[in-house]
């Protein structure tokens, strides 16, 4: 006999506090799982918290491709979550069905940050009423979203949830609970995949040495000293379903889940990615400045001639400009003018949104050491037309304007130390994920796209404290841009996206972007690739071909179909 717990009965179990919840789950665990009505042909759902020009969307439209092509017949793609960037539609195929549920967006934009404040950064203390009402509220908000997940996966036949990181890293913990109440009830089977957990760069207070700064995912701790809440948030984080595979996106996070947690190495599996086709062609000094047009027509709000705002004003108005965020260059002073498509424009780029953890203001660092390096100094000096420019492709999220500021603020400490001739020539850019324009299609130019946004670049830099994978490293050096990167942690992972297991023949090469000062080498390599390109050929090409054999289609499509199959075994198909 079957023993379902239907969501209606679920409505009148009485809720008071976490231990309520702890044994509704025990209940679900205990239980025997209907049969799946779908199959993975049927239809396909993705659930995370937002879709927009970010890392984990883009990985997302490969998982989909990549389940397109494997699967026959090819199964419809849906796409839930709490919103959808203006910008999605240049990520994901118009195909995909998009459908919002309502409160399942993260951090921030969860009911403007109330409860994830409550939960990870107001005190909770232990057997407290306010412990016991927080319980209530997230309960509450997760019934309502498991109905619309439930509703949902019913009326359109989805046969499989791809579930993104909404059970890795605790963004709306109501939503994490949805996802376990929805797939239990259902039976219906879920890759669980995981791109950031809270515990890479988070730690208790207690656990830190003396000295050591505080980590940027230390406050998912604050209250581990409330047992019956913490017990939730690790089990839920991620949930070890009797359908649920956890498809990690490095190795480490596989093994502290196999070692610490003690998950089947059957149901635990580490997923690579993959480079699209488009970072691979070859790009000519023409196609770059034509890359270089377009991202002026978009920056410049149709224009193929940039007008910078004076960093001041910029300043001034970011608050403002974080609620409506467009495409933007900072100068040193009003009334300047920039021209990224001439042949005396250096570009460096920043491929990613702006997040602490990003360390962009290191950028800035180098780039007012490089402005100080004697040969590039007088090479600037000399040459007057050159212009030297930092673009960071990505948006800012609304909880990080400090970010932003620190980030402008860096750009601005680099200019006080220029002499203006200099410092007028040196612009800081935010195009926020944007790859199109109007003018563009009036101008015959099209859609740029992020393998165009990586060739109008020089160099890209990428100085990044914490990283789940890195994808910027193989990125570029598909694309045939030199990339300057940092040993981010985890270094296992850093080590694993550059090769440093395989022969020195299949290793990505780089150069190194330190944690103290700026060495003369660095500088001096920094200053070839950016007045003599040409010197890095073998290197680009070298690089290129060892991405092409390491990250490609049929690599990920083998691990798709060992997951399907394992899901196929669970669910008795």
């Amino acid at each position: 006999m079957s023993h379902h717990l239907p969501l209606p009965d679920l409505r009148e179990r009485r809720i008071r506090d976490w231990k309520d919840i702890e044994a509704v789950l025990d209940d679900l665990a205990d239980r025997d799982l209907p049969r799946p009505k779908n199959s993975f042909s049927d239809g396909i759902a993705f659930v995370t918290f937002a879709y927009d020009i970010d890392g984990v969307s883009m990985e997302i439209a490969k998982y989909g491709a990549c389940l397109e092509h494997i699967l026959d017949p090819s199964p419809p793609i849906h796409c839930l979550g709490g919103n959808f960037g203006l910008k999605v539609g240049g990520v994901f195929p118009t195909s995909w069905k998009r459908t919002t549920l309502q409160g399942a967006d993260g951090w921030g934009k969860w009911d403007e940050g109330q409860w994830f404040d409550r939960l990870f950064r107001d005190e909770m203390p232990a057997d407290s009423e306010a412990s016991s009402e927080l319980a209530r509220e997230i309960w509450t908000r997760a019934l309502a979203l498991a109905d619309d997940l439930e509703r949902y996966i019913e009326s359109e036949g989805i046969g499989l949830l791809m579930v993104v990181n909404v059970n890795s890293n605790p963004g709306n913990l109501s939503y994490s609970l949805a996802t376990v109440l929805a797939s239990e009830r259902t039976g219906c089977p879920v890759l669980n995949n995981n791109h950031d957990f809270y515990w890479e760069g988070g730690k208790p207070a207690s656990e830190r040495a003396p000295g050591e700064e505080p980590g940027p995912r230390d406050h998912f701790y604050r209250n581990q000293h409330n047992g019956s809440f913490f017990r939730i948030f690790k089990r839920l984080l991620p949930w070890d379903g009797r359908r649920w595979i956890q498809v990690n996106i490095n190795f480490l996070q596989s093994q502290t889940l196999l070692e610490e947690q003690g998950f089947d190495p059957l149901d635990t599996d580490t997923v690579g990615t993959l480079i699209e086709k488009s970072f691979f062609r070859p790009c000519s000094e023409e196609e770059k400045r034509q890359h270089r047009l377009r991202m002026a027509h978009i920056l410049s709000d149709g224009e193929p001639v940039i007008q910078p705002v004076a960093v001041e004003s910029f300043l001034a108005r970011a608050s403002a400009w974080m609620r409506d965020q467009h495409p933007v260059v900072c100068g040193a002073e009003p009334g300047l003018e920039l021209d990224i498509a001439s042949s005396d424009a250096l570009y460096l780029l920043q491929p990613t949104r702006v997040v602490a953890r990003k360390r962009m203001e290191r950028d800035w660092e180098l780039i007012g050491a490089l402005l100080e390096h004697p040969p590039f100094r007088e090479a600037f000096e000399t040459r007057t037309a050159l212009t030297l420019t930092l673009h960071v492709t990505g948006p800012v999220p609304i909880e990080h304007l400090t970010d932003l500021e620190r980030v402008v603020g860096a750009y601005r400490k680099v200019l006080g130390h220029l002499p203006d001739t200099i410092g007028r020539r040196v612009f800081l850019a935010f195009s926020v994920g944007t790859e199109n324009h109007p003018t563009l299609h009036e101008n015959g130019l099209g859609r740029i796209g992020i393998a165009g946004i990586y060739k109008l670049a020089d160099v890209v830099l990428f100085p990044s404290l914490t990283e789940g994978r890195g994808l910027p490293i193989p990125e570029s050096a598909a694309a045939g841009v030199p990339i300057i990167c940092s040993r981010y942690q985890p270094e296992e992972v850093f080590a694993a996206v550059i090769g440093e297991q395989l022969p020195e023949q299949q290793q990505i090469q780089y150069v190194l972007f330190p944690e103290g000062e700026f060495g003369a080498d660095l500088l001096e390599s920094l200053t070839s690739i950016l007045l003599d390109p040409a010197l890095l050929a073998d290197r680009i090409r070298r690089n290129r071909e060892i991405v092409r054999g390491r990250f490609a289609m049929p690599e990920m499509s083998r691990s798709f179909e060992r997951y399907l199959e394992r899901l196929r075994k669970k669910s008795g198909a």
